[in-house]
Parts: C-alpha cells; structure tokens; sequence
C-alpha cells in the first residue's frame, strides 16, 4: 500500500508545515519557531489521536485548497477560514477529497492537523519552518506534495467544547520584566494597534509612546512574549521567530496562557495589557492545560 499524501493545489498568502518548535539552540542564534498558536496546533493534534508535537499545516490569513490521495482524519483549528468543515472536530475526508480555506473570518491563522501528521524530515529535531531564516523549508508551493506521518497514537476524540473565544485584538495579559522599575504605568494606560510592519519575529505596535529610560543597556537573552521598548517609545512584542538577544529594555512579558492570542493577532487589531501576578499567570496555565487534556 502506497504512502498516503497530501497535494497542495493552492498555497494560500503564508502557509507553512509547523509543530511545536526547535528548542535547545538559542545559544546558535536559533529561536524555536513553531506554531504561532499552538493552543489551536496541540488541540487538533489531540482532536485527531495524535501525539501534541505532531507536524501541522499552518494557514496565516488567507488559506489554501488541499487535496487528499486517500482517506484521512482532520481537524481544522484556531480561527475560522471558511471551509464550510466543523471547527475543533475529527472530521473525516475521503480520497480525492479537496479541502479548500478561504480568508479568515476572525483571527490570523487556522490549523489543519491530519491523523499521522505530515510526515516531513526534521531539522534540528524539528519539522517547523522558520520563516525569516529558512531553517526547515519554506512556505507551500502549489503542485508540492506531502506526505501523512504515522504519529498517531490514540482514536480520534469528541468535538471540542469549551473553545477560547477567536475574537480581533482583545486584552494581553502580562507579568513584570527584568527592566519594569525602569518605567511608570505608561504600557497600561492606553491601547496599541498591531501595524503592518509585524511578522513573526515581532509584533509592532503603534500608540501612546513609553518614555524610554536614558542610558544604554548591555545585550541579554529575550523571551518569547517580551515586550521591548525601543528608543522611540512604540512597544515591541517578541514573536515565535525573535531574535535570542536584545539590548532594548523590556516593562513586562506577556504570560503563556495569552500566547496563543499573539497568533491571531492582525494588522490594525488593537489591544490593551493587564498585569498580573506570576501566581496567577500559572492558574491562568493550568486552567488552560486542564482544558485541553479534558478534550
């Protein structure tokens, strides 16, 4: 029996093959990459039997039209691409079957995981693709074919319920960084519009301006979700592909259970922060990794 693939007959504006991430390379220069919502990446995973990390399709804005050479199990999930399929459930697809997204309809991005996973090579222990760099390919081409893994682990679960809500912009839920006494209240005062300039090194952000302290300070490691604050006050906010070093002092840091939130944030989505404490950052992630073991 043939390998089951995967034909792309249009790419849609960004898609990509992307799990979890690369980690364990930073000090190479290398951040993790991976899927830019990976609630929605781990939820499809599992919805479908596979293990969480498994390789993942990830649309960004527009999606494209998939054909399927043999029977599947899929899930599409994260924001709504319009493929008149149900979202955050085991659907199942038969051979021939074209799976075709449209724009999104709420936030970014939308994932469409197969039972197996895409089965393509891993670099540095990863399937993801970094964009800005090229480490793990590029983006889909249309006529590329891909081939369905056998990562799966369990039978296909129920429909999701329950599903965070895929609003535009919202409320960024953040913690004190390693320079917040170096700044007053400016970051919480106000909202911020995403601007086109972002991608997935970063998302730029455009309002009330944030004094920046006088003084240089030395360069030091950066997480995800930190928000740097460059010399001209408009916030910086550290994406899946951002540099491992930064020399820009950073107020707070968006917590892990808001990560998800930066991959649907849009170009002209406006959002506000709230800071938190670090304790309830983590019943803040514990209620969400609760949910999604209870899918």
């Amino acid at each position: 029996m043939g390998l089951s693939r995967i034909r792309v007959i249009s790419p849609g504006t960004q898609t990509t093959v992307q799990d979890l991430g690369r980690f364990g390379w930073a000090h190479f220069g290398v951040s993790a990459s991976g899927a830019a919502d990976p609630l929605a990446l781990r939820a499809g995973n599992l919805l479908v039997g596979n293990a969480e990390n498994a390789a993942a399709l990830e649309m960004t804005l527009v999606g494209g039209a998939f054909e399927f050479e043999s029977d599947a199990v899929i899930a599409l999930t994260g924001s709504d691409f319009g493929a008149g399929l149900p979202l955050w459930s085991a659907v199942e697809i038969k051979a021939g079957q074209v799976v075709s997204c449209g724009a999104t309809r709420s936030g970014a991005r939308c994932y469409l995981t197969v039972r197996g996973g895409i089965g393509v090579p891993k670099v540095m222990g990863s399937a993801s693709v970094h964009v800005m760099t090229g480490v793990g390919g590029r983006a889909l081409r249309a006529g590329q074919v891909l081939p369905i893994g056998g990562d799966a682990i369990r039978r296909p679960r129920p429909p999701a319920r329950g599903v965070p809500e895929y609003v535009r912009g919202g409320l960024l839920r953040v913690t004190p960084g390693p320079q917040a006494e170096w700044f007053a209240a400016d970051l919480y005062t106000g909202a911020y519009e995403v601007t086109e300039e972002s991608n997935r090194m970063g998302l730029r952000l455009r309002g009330p301006a944030i004094p920046s302290p006088s003084g240089h300070m030395l360069t030091e490691g950066v997480p995800l979700g930190a928000i740097q604050v460059p010399p001209d006050g408009q916030p910086i906010i550290l994406f899946v592909e951002h540099q491992t070093t930064g020399g820009y002092p950073k107020p707070a840091n968006v917590i892990s259970a808001d990560f998800w939130r930066l991959g649907q944030l849009r170009p002209r989505d406006s959002v506000r922060f709230e800071q938190v404490s670090i304790e309830q950052a983590i019943d803040l992630l514990r209620d969400q990794e609760q949910w999604l073991y209870g899918l």
